[in-house]
């Protein structure tokens, strides 16, 4: 599987490559939050 390869070191440690996965993770666990938000909102919160 992808995630458990080894870090490749002939591989060029990219800067845009590391910002872009930053902002794609802050995407996914802001868009969780919502979606955990809206559920309380929806089922507690009536």
């Amino acid at each position: 599987m992808y995630f458990f390869r080894k870090k490749d070191p002939g591989r060029p440690d990219n800067i845009n490559l590391r910002i872009m996965h930053f902002i794609n993770a802050l995407a996914i666990i802001i868009f969780l939050a919502g979606l955990i938000w809206k559920l309380i909102d929806w089922l507690v919160l009536k």
